[in-house]
C-alpha cells in the first residue's frame, strides 16, 4: 500500500544543543563545545575533523539518492538503519521550538512505589537484541557532568547522589532535551531557595499565606476519618528521582510561566449565552490553500490477460495440481526453532481437503436433517502457527460449497474484540466451527469437558479436521467443481474504526479474477517458492499465500508470529535457505530485522525478485524500506525488488508496485506539505521544509479494474488532480458486500461516482477502499493516510499514521518498546476532536528518559502538523490490548483509555495548548446601582427577593419559658416546677444508657461547678472560660456552671489522644484568642494536657489554670449570679469555617432565648417530646441543640455522640427507633457513615426490629449546601426500615446567624439546589448583591443577608481581618431599606417563589443556597463554586471517593482521593480533565492524587480546602500522583 512517511530521525543534535544552551556560554565556547559533544554520535567520514562545526558540512539531501544509497555509515548502530529521507524534519521542528524559547514543562510528581513500579520483569524479545553500545551512550557515565554546563555544580552532584541512593529504576543521567531541561531544573532550584519567605504569587482566593498557622488550624480535622499525615515529604520523589523539597510552587510557577507564553494566533472570541453559541467557532482561514486542478479521469488499468491454461475455479486448480503434481510441496510450516515442522503437498491437500468436504456434508447432524447445506457459513478457527490445517479447511469448504469465516483463536480474555467477533458470527447464523485437534484441546473448557460459550459467541458446534477424525468418504464420492460463478466464496472479517466487526463477502468469481490480476502483477509462475510472514486467515497473507500461491502451483514457506517474535531474522533466513524469489511482510518485519540484525555473513538476498509489503500504505513504511535497502542491499538485495501494495478488506488489493528487471528505474517519491495535505489538496514541499510528508508510490492499478478519486464526505463526486480523496475500484475483483448490512453495503459497494455536472463516469459500481490519496504523474497510486484514522481537529484533517510516524521519529528504540507500538487515536471532548498519543515504555527507561520523550514528542507534533497532542500516555511494557498478530488493538485502547482502565505509568495532559474554543472570558456586566427604578417591591422590573418566617411578637402560646429573661433562670425554674424531668440522656456505643440528667440534678451539679470557678479559680464577672470536655453530660453541667457564676463559656473540642501534634495546637489556640481565664475539664483530659506528647506538640507552661470538675466541692455557693443586662455576653462560639478561618462569634443573652424560642416554635417543641441528637457540640446549631434547647423547651434529648458511630455505625438509627424519635438531627458525616456502613444489612436491622417510620424530621445541620446525591441514597436506602422520603431535609446557618432554615420537608426539585422553604421564626431574608449592596430581584444570585432577634452580635476576633469583618453584622442595604441592619451571612443563594403554600395560604419563598462567598472562584470573569466541580469529578470514577478544588495563581488544582492500587492514579488525570472541560468549560491545571483521608474535614463533614491549599504548596500531602497539565 502506498506509503508516507517522516523518516526515523536521530535528535541527538537537538538534545546537545539544549544542553549547552541551558547554561551560560560564548559562541565561540558554544562551537567548540557543541563539535565535542557530538562527536560521539555522528558517523565520521574519513579525514574530517570532528572539531569543524557541523552547520558548515554538506548535508545530505533527500535528492542525491544515489549518494545516499553508497553511503554506509561506519557510526552507531541508531545511524545505520535510520532512513535518511527527510532526516531534518524532526530535527528541524525541535529546533524551532528551541529558537521560540525553552517550553519548560513541570515534570509529574510521583510518589516512589510508582516509580518502581515498571520493572525488567516484562522485559521479552525481540528486544533482547535491540540493545547497543550506540543507544546506550546518551546515558553514558561521562555525560552528566559535561552535559549540565555550569549551573550548580554542587547541587547536580548532590542531586545525583539522592537519585541513586533513594530508587533502583531512577537514573541519574540527564539527556535534556525539549520538555524540562537544565532550565526547568534552574526554577526547581530557585523554587527550593526561596520558597522560605512564602513569597507565593498573587492569588486568586484573596488569602495571605503569612498567617497560615494562625488561620487555619490543623486540628479541625474530624476524628471520623484519619488524619492527613502531612509532614510525610521524605516519602516523596518527583518522577526524576530527587527527594521533593518546596517544589510544588516551583513547578507551579513552572507551569504558569509556560502557559503565559503566546499560543497560536488567537480565535474570533465572543460568549453569548445560548448553549449552541457558546464556545468559539473555528473561522475558516482565509490564505488556507484550495484545490485548483482540472477533475481527474477515472484511471484504468492493463488489460488482463486471459492465459489459456488458467483453471475456471480455484478448486479446479486444486484438483489439477493435486492429480498431476501430488508430489509438488505446497505449504511449509516451522516450529518455534525456526526448523522445518511438516511440508503439506499439493496430493495431501486435495485428499484432505475432499475428505474435509465430505465429512462436514454428511457426517454432521443426521442424514435427513445435516446441519450443514451448501451455501451455510462455518467457522474456521485455526491458530496462527498452523497454516496446513487452515488450508486445508479452507478449500474443504470451498469443496463443500458452504462459506468459511476465518477468524483468530478465542484463547484468552485478553484477545481483545473478541466479543465483537462473536456478534459477527451471530449474524452470520454460524452454528459450526472447524478447529484443529491441538487448537480445541487449548480452548478453555467447563468441568465437564465441554468448550463454554464465549460472550457474544452463538452455540457452537466445534468440529475437529484433522484426518485421524474423519471417516474416508466412499469411492463414488466425489466434490462437485463448478466455474467460478456468483456464491459467495469466503468472508473475511473486518475491525472497524469502533471496533465493530463487519463481515465482507467476496463471491466466488471474485476469488478467482482477483488471483489471476495478483499473479499478472506479480509474475507468479509455477513451482515459485513464497515465504510468508503475514497472517494467512485475511488479507494479503490470504490472498498470496492461500490463495493465489495454489493457483500457481507455488511452494510457500510459512513463518509463525511466535518464530519472529524469537528470532525476527527467520524470515530472511528462509528466503537464503530456500532461495525463495518472493516474500510477503509488514514494514515492521523488516524494522525488526534491523533490529536484530548483527552483520550476519551468511545472509544472501539476490534471489529475491518481489518483496512485497502488504502496510506500504502506513507512513512508517517508507522509513523502514529505505533502511532495510541501506542495510542489505551489500547483501544482494537490490533496491526494484521492494514493492509496497496498497490493500483494503473491501476492494481487497487496489494497487501493487510491479516487480522490474530494470534497476534504473526509480520509484516514486512525492514530497508534500502537512499543511495543505490537513486542508485535503496536494501541494509539494512547503519553503519552510519542517511540516512535510514523504509518500512512497503503490505501483499502478490492478489489471482490468478502475480507479478514480472521490470526496470522502457526501456526493462521491471526483476530486481534482490535486486534492486529496478516496480511492474507489470498479473491478470484479473486489468484495460484494457487508453481509447483512445492505445499507452500508449501499454506500461502500455500490458507489457511482459523478463529475462536476452530475453525470456518472461508469454504469458500473465502484467498491469504496476506505484509503486516502491521489493518483500521480505516469498513473501511479499515492495513499496519504486511510479513512478510520482521520482525525478532524479544529477543522484540519490529520491521519493518526502521520502522528504515528512523527512520533517514531524521536528516537523511539530509546523509550518505546519494541520500537513500533504507538497507539494514536481522537477522543471527543468540548465539541471537538482532541489527539490522544499511547506508547508502551520499555522497561529499562527512567522516568526523566521517559518525560524527555513525551516533551519532544509534543513539540515535534506541533512543528510538524501544528496540531496540539491532548494526551501523550506511556503504559508499562505488553500492557496494551493487542490483535492476535501483536499489533494495537485500536478501539480496545481507547475504550480502556475513556473507561480509567489503562493504568499508564506516566501521562502528559496538554488541555491549554489544544483546547481553543473555549467561551470568551465574561466581561463584568454593570449591575443594579442605585439609580434603579424602585416602585414599590419591584426592583428592575423584578419582585424583590426577600422573605421572612413567621412573626415570633404575634404568636401566641403558653411558653412558660418566655418570662425568662436568661437561660440560668429557666433552669432554675424548672428544677423547683419539675425536678424530676429527664432532660437529657446520653448513649454509649452499644446503645445503653450511659448517664442521664434531670432538670434538678443538671441545677445542683452547676451550683457546685459554680462554687469552684469562684473559690478555685478566683474568676469575676465576665471571665471567659475555656470548656475542654468530650460530648457528653459534664459539658452540658459545665456551660450552665458558668452562667450560673458569671462567666462566659466557650465550648473548645479536647485534644484527640491519638493525633495530639495536630490537634492540640487547636486547642491552645482557642484558649489564647478567646482570653480565657481558666481551663475546665476532665481527669483525663487533664492528665493529656500535661503528657510527654503534649508537651512535645506546645507550651504547656503558658496554659491558664485547669480546673479538673471531676473533683467537686461539696458546698452550695452562697449566691447566684444574675445578669443586669440581657445584651450581656451569654457564650461564644468558635469554630473554623470551611476556608479555613478560625473565628468566634458572640452571643447575647437575649440573642440565646431568642434562638431558642424560634427552634421551639419551628419545631414543636414540649416537655413530652424526645428528640435524638447525633452532632458535635462544639459550635454552630449543633451546640444550641445538644445544650440549650431542652432547657428551654423543657423536651428530652437522646444524646449520641457521632465518635461512637465508628464503632457501631447503627447506633444512632437504633436509638431513634428504640425512643420512638419524632425529631432527630445528624451531621452529613454521620450520614454519610450510616449510608456506607449500613447498606448492606438493612435485612438484618429489619430483623432486629428497626423501625424508622415515626420519624417526622431527620435534619442534616449544616453551613454549606445540601449534598442532595447523600441524601437522596440515605432516604432510598432506609426507605424500607419505614422512613419517609420527605422526612429527611437539611438545615442552614453560618458564623452570623447560627441557624436561618430548619427546613422541616424537603422541595421536590430536580435541580442539584435544595429550597429551604422553611426560615426560622422571626428571621428575615434579603439577598443582596455583595458588591454595590444594593437589593436583587426574585432568582437573581446575591450574597444572603439576615435579621432576626438571634444574630450574633458580632465577632470577637477575627485574626487579622477585624476591619474587614467590621460591617458583617450591621450592614445596611444602599437604596431601598436603607433603615434595617442586616448581617451578612457571606454565603451566595437566591430566593424563588414556590408551590407550596402556608396556612393563610400565601406561597412560599424557597431560600436556595449556592455557595460560601469565600471559596468561590473566579475564574475567566465567571464565578464558580467548588462542590459543583467537585460533583462533577467524583462521579468520573469509581475509585474517586472524594475530591477538592482551589485555585492557585489563576490555576485550578483538583485534588482525589484514590480508594484502590496506586496504578489507577495516572488513569484518573485525563479523565478529570476531560469532566471539568465538558461540564464547566474549565481547564484543570493540576490534578493531585492522594491517599484516603488526606483532604482535611473539620467537625461539621466540611472540606477545608485552605488547609488542603496550604498543605500542597508546603508539600505535606504525601500525594501518589501529581500531573501538571499544559
Amino acid at each position: 500500500m502506498a506509503a508516507r512517511t517522516l523518516s526515523y530521525l536521530s535528535l541527538t543534535l537537538t538534545t546537545v544543543t539544549a544542553i549547552i544552551y541551558s547554561s551560560d556560554i560564548t559562541q565561540k565556547g558554544y562551537e567548540k563545545k557543541r563539535s565535542k559533544l557530538i562527536g560521539a554520535f555522528l558517523p565520521q567520514a574519513p579525514g574530517m575533523d570532528p572539531s569543524v562545526p557541523h552547520e558548515r558540512r554538506t548535508p545530505v539531501t533527500p535528492g542525491s539518492s544515489s549518494r545516499y544509497h553508497r553511503r554506509r555509515s561506519s557510526g552507531s548502530r541508531d545511524e545505520r538503519y535510520r532512513s535518511d529521507v527527510h532526516t531534518e524534519a524532526v530535527q528541524a521542528a525541535l529546533a524551532k521550538q528551541k529558537e521560540r524559547g525553552k517550553m519548560a514543562v513541570p515534570m509529574p510528581s510521583k510518589r516512589r512505589s510508582l516509580v518502581v513500579q515498571s520493572s525488567m520483569d516484562a522485559y521479552t524479545p525481540p528486544d533482547t537484541s535491540s540493545g547497543s553500545e550506540g543507544e546506550g551512550s546518551m546515558q553514558g557515565e561521562g555525560t552528566p557532568t559535561s552535559s549540565q554546563g555550569s549551573i550548580n555544580m554542587e547541587n547536580w552532584i548532590s542531586r545525583a547522589i539522592h537519585g541513586s541512593t533513594t530508587s533502583s529504576t531512577t537514573s541519574s543521567s540527564s539527556t535534556q532535551s525539549g520538555g524540562s531541561g537544565a532550565a526547568s531544573r534552574l526554577a526547581d532550584v530557585m523554587g527550593q531557595t526561596h520558597l522560605e519567605n512564602h513569597s507565593a504569587p498573587p492569588d486568586v482566593t484573596s488569602y495571605t499565606t503569612d498567617s497560615i498557622q494562625v488561620e487555619r488550624p490543623q486540628g479541625s480535622t474530624t476524628t471520623s476519618r484519619s488524619t492527613p499525615k502531612y509532614g510525610n515529604a521524605e516519602l516523596m520523589e518527583t518522577g526524576d528521582g530527587v527527594p521533593v523539597g518546596g517544589r510544588v510552587s516551583a513547578k507551579i510557577q513552572q507551569l504558569v510561566n509556560t502557559l503565559k507564553r503566546p499560543k497560536r494566533p488567537p480565535l474570533r472570541e465572543f460568549f453569548v449565552d445560548d448553549f449552541e453559541e457558546l464556545l468559539e467557532v473555528q473561522q475558516p482561514d482565509p490564505n488556507q490553500p484550495k484545490a485548483e486542478g482540472a477533475q481527474m479521469l477515472a484511471l484504468r488499468g492493463e488489460q488482463l490477460g486471459v492465459v489459456t491454461n488458467w483453471p475456471l475455479s480455484l478448486e479446479a486448480a486444486l484438483q489439477r495440481w493435486g492429480t498431476i503434481s501430488p508430489k509438488a510441496p505446497c505449504l511449509t510450516t516451522m516450529d518455534t526453532n525456526g526448523k522445518p515442522l511438516y511440508i503439506l503437498t499439493y496430493g495431501k491437500l486435495w485428499t484432505r481437503s475432499i475428505k474435509v468436504a465430505y465429512n462436514i456434508l454428511h457426517k454432521l447432524g443426521s442424514k435427513q436433517e445435516p446441519m450443514l447445506r451448501p451455501g451455510d457459513r462455518v467457522a474456521l478457527v485455526f491458530p496462527n502457527n498452523d497454516p496446513a490445517a487452515f488450508m486445508v479447511a479452507f478449500y474443504g469448504c470451498l469443496l463443500a460449497e458452504v462459506v468459511p469465516v476465518p477468524i483468530e483463536v478465542p484463547l484468552t480474555r485478553k484477545d481483545a474484540g473478541s466479543q465483537q467477533i462473536g456478534f459477527l458470527l451471530g449474524s452470520c447464523g454460524v452454528t459450526v466451527a472447524l478447529t484443529s485437534d491441538a487448537c480445541h484441546k487449548g480452548l478453555p473448557k467447563s468441568p465437564t469437558g465441554e468448550i463454554p460459550q464465549f460472550k457474544g459467541w452463538p452455540k457452537l458446534m466445534w468440529f475437529v479436521t484433522e484426518s485421524k477424525h474423519l471417516s474416508k468418504p466412499p469411492r463414488d464420492w466425489f466434490p462437485h467443481i463448478k466455474d467460478a460463478n456468483n456464491e459467495t466464496a469466503y468472508i473475511e472479517y473486518k475491525t472497524c474504526k469502533d471496533g465493530s466487526v463487519l463481515g465482507v463477502t467476496v463471491m466466488r468469481i471474485a476469488l478467482l479474477t482477483h488471483c489471476q490480476t495478483l499473479t499478472q502483477s506479480c509474475g507468479y509462475t509455477e513451482a515459485e517458492t513464497i515465504v510468508n510472514v503475514l497472517d494467512f486467515k485475511k488479507d494479503v497473507g490470504l490472498w498470496h499465500g492461500i490463495l493465489t500461491s495454489v493457483m500457481n502451483m507455488m511452494h510457500v514457506i510459512s513463518i509463525p508470529y511466535s518464530l519472529m517474535k524469537v528470532n525476527p531474522l527467520s524470515w530472511i533466513q528462509k528466503v537464503c535457505q530456500y532461495k525463495a524469489k518472493v516474500a510477503c511482510v509488514k514494514s515492521r518485519d523488516m524494522h525488526w530485522a534491523l533490529v536484530a540484525h548483527r552483520d550476519q555473513r551468511d545472509i544472501n538476498l539476490s534471489s529475491l525478485r518481489m518483496l512485497v509489503v502488504a502496510d506500504g500504505a502506513n507512513p512508517w513504511s517508507i522509513s523502514s524500506c529505505d533502511a532495510f535497502l541501506n542495510v542489505f542491499q551489500s547483501k544482494g538485495l537490490k533496491p526494484e525488488v521492494i514493492c509496497p501494495c496498497a490493500s483494503s478488506p473491501e476492494a481487497l488489493t487496489v494497487a501493487i508496485r510491479r516487480p522490474t528487471d530494470d534497476s534504473n528505474q526509480t520509484p516514486g517519491r512525492g514530497v508534500l506539505s502537512m499543511q495543505g495535505l490537513s486542508h485535503g489538496v496536494i501541494r509539494v514541499d512547503s519553503e519552510e521544509k519542517l511540516s512535510v510528508l514523504t509518500l512512497q508510490d503503490v505501483g499502478t492499478v490492478m489489471p482490468g479494474a478502475l480507479m478514480c478519486v472521490v470526496k470522502p464526505d457526501g456526493v462521491p463526486q471526483l476530486c481534482k488532480t490535486d486534492e486529496i480523496g478516496e480511492l474507489c475500484v470498479g473491478s470484479i475483483a473486489t468484495g460484494t458486500s457487508y453481509y447483512g448490512l445492505s445499507g452500508m453495503t449501499k454506500n461502500t459497494f455500490e458507489v457511482f461516482p459523478m463529475n462536476s455536472v452530475g453525470a456518472l463516469i461508469s454504469e458500473y459500481p465502484f467498491t469504496r477502499t476506505g484509503l486516502l490519496g491521489f493518483v500521480g504523474p505516469g498513473g501511479l497510486c499515492f495513499i496519504a493516510g486511510k479513512m478510520d484514522g482521520l482525525m478532524v481537529v479544529g477543522g484540519r484533517r490529520h491521519n493518526a499514521d502521520d502522528i504515528v510516524a512523527t512520533a517514531l521519529a524521536v528516537e523511539p528504540m530509546k523509550f518505546v518498546y519494541r520500537g513500533r507500538w504507538i497507539a494514536v487515536f481522537s477522543i471527543s471532548v468540548l465539541h471537538d476532536e482532541r489527539i490522544v498519543v499511547v506508547a508502551e515504555q520499555r522497561p529499562d527507561s527512567t522516568e526523566e528518559d521517559s518525560f524527555q520523550w513525551m516533551s519532544r514528542v509534543l513539540q515535534a507534533i506541533d512543528g510538524i502538523h501544528q496540531v496540539g497532542v491532548y494526551c501523550l500516555a506511556l503504559v508499562p511494557s505488553n500492557t496494551l490490548p493487542k490483535t492476535p498478530l501483536g499489533g494495537i488493538h485500536l478501539s480496545e485502547t481507547k475504550q480502556l483509555f475513556l473507561e480509567g482502565s489503562l493504568h499508564p505509568c506516566n501521562v502528559l495532559m496538554c488541555p491549554h495548548t489544544c483546547v481553543t474554543n473555549l467561551p470568551k472570558p465574561r466581561q463584568k456586566q454593570p449591575e443594579i446601582g442605585p439609580a434603579s427604578v424602585m416602585v414599590g417591591n419591584l426592583v428592575s422590573g423584578k419582585r424583590i427577593a426577600q422573605a421572612s418566617g413567621r412573626d415570633l411578637g404575634q404568636m401566641e402560646d403558653n411558653d412558660q419559658a418566655r418570662k425568662f429573661l436568661f437561660l440560668s433562670e429557666v433552669l432554675q425554674w424548672r428544677a423547683q416546677t419539675t425536678p424530676d424531668h429527664v432532660l437529657y440522656t446520653l448513649l454509649n456505643c452499644r446503645g445503653t444508657i450511659a448517664s442521664s440528667l434531670t432538670c434538678v440534678q443538671l441545677h445542683k451539679r452547676a451550683e457546685k461547678i459554680a462554687t469552684m470557678l469562684a473559690e478555685r479559680g478566683h474568676l469575676q464577672d465576665g471571665d471567659h472560660v475555656a470548656l475542654v470536655y468530650p460530648p457528653g453530660i459534664d459539658l452540658i453541667a459545665a456551660f450552665y456552671g458558668c452562667l450560673y457564676a458569671g462567666c462566659v463559656p466557650i465550648t473548645v473540642r479536647p485534644p484527640h489522644p491519638q493525633n495530639i501534634a495536630t490537634t492540640l495546637p487547636t486547642v491552645k489556640m482557642i484558649v489564647e484568642v478567646s482570653r480565657s481565664a481558666c481551663m475546665m475539664t476532665t481527669a483525663v483530659i487533664c492528665k493529656l494536657l500535661r503528657s510527654k506528647e503534649a508537651s512535645a506538640a506546645v507550651d504547656v507552661r503558658t496554659w491558664p489554670p485547669v480546673l479538673d470538675t471531676d473533683d467537686l466541692p461539696k458546698k452550695k455557693p452562697p449566691l447566684l449570679y444574675k445578669p443586669s443586662n440581657p445584651d450581656t455576653l451569654a457564650y461564644l462560639d468558635f469554630s473554623v469555617s470551611t476556608t479555613g478561618m478560625l473565628a468566634g462569634v458572640k452571643m447575647s443573652h437575649t440573642a440565646t432565648s431568642a434562638f431558642c424560642r424560634s427552634i421551639k416554635l419551628q419545631c414543636e417543641l414540649y416537655p413530652s417530646r424526645e428528640v435524638a441528637i447525633c452532632l458535635d457540640p462544639y459550635c454552630g446549631l449543633g451546640f444550641v441543640l445538644w445544650c440549650l434547647c431542652s432547657v428551654y423547651s423543657g423536651h428530652q434529648s437522646i444524646l449520641i455522640p457521632p465518635s461512637e458511630l465508628e464503632v457501631n455505625p447503627a447506633l444512632w438509627l437504633l436509638a431513634v427507633s428504640q425512643y420512638k424519635v419524632r425529631d432527630t438531627f445528624c451531621s452529613y458525616s454521620v450520614m454519610e457513615l450510616c449510608t456506607k456502613g449500613l447498606g448492606l444489612q438493612t435485612e438484618s436491622l429489619k430483623s432486629r426490629g428497626l423501625d424508622l417510620s415515626r420519624v417526622r424530621t431527620c435534619v442534616v445541620v449544616a453551613e454549606e449546601r445540601p449534598r442532595i446525591a447523600l441524601t437522596q441514597s440515605f432516604s432510598k436506602l432506609f426507605k424500607d426500615l419505614g422512613l419517609h422520603p420527605r422526612a429527611v431535609s437539611t438545615s442552614f446557618g453560618c458564623r452570623v446567624n447560627l441557624a436561618i432554615c430548619l427546613q422541616v420537608q424537603s422541595v421536590p426539585s430536580s435541580s442539584p439546589l435544595v429550597g429551604k422553604p422553611h426560615i426560622l421564626p422571626g428571621v428575615r431574608i434579603i439577598i443582596a448583591n455583595p458588591e454595590t449592596k444594593g437589593p436583587l430581584g426574585d432568582s437573581h444570585l446575591g450574597e444572603i443577608w439576615v435579621c432576626s432577634g438571634h444574630n450574633a452580635s458580632g465577632y470577637f476576633t477575627v485574626y487579622g481581618d477585624e476591619a474587614l469583618q467590621s460591617d458583617h453584622f450591621t450592614s445596611r442595604l444602599s437604596f431601598g431599606d436603607t433603615q434595617t441592619i442586616w448581617a451578612r451571612t457571606g454565603y451566595l443563594g437566591f430566593l424563588r417563589r414556590t408551590q407550596l403554600t402556608d396556612a393563610s395560604g400565601e406561597r412560599h419563598d424557597a431560600l436556595y443556597v449556592v455557595g460560601a462567598l469565600d471559596e468561590a472562584m473566579e475564574l475567566r470573569g465567571m464565578r464558580y463554586h467548588p462542590i459543583d466541580i467537585e460533583t462533577s469529578v467524583i462521579r468520573t470514577h469509581k475509585s474517586i471517593t472524594e475530591c477538592a478544588v482551589f485555585t492557585w495563581t489563576n490555576l485550578l488544582v483538583v485534588v482525589v482521593e484514590l480508594d484502590g492500587s496506586e496504578q489507577e492514579a495516572l488513569d484518573l488525570v485525563p479523565l478529570v480533565t476531560n469532566v471539568v472541560l465538558e461540564e464547566h468549560y474549565l481547564i484543570v491545571g493540576v490534578v493531585v492524587v492522594v491517599d484516603i483521608g488526606v483532604i482535611p474535614i473539620n467537625s461539621r463533614g466540611e472540606k477545608q480546602r485552605m488547609h488542603l491549599r496550604d498543605g500542597f504548596l508546603a508539600d505535606q500531602l504525601d500525594p501518589i500522583y501529581v500531573a501538571y497539565n499544559m
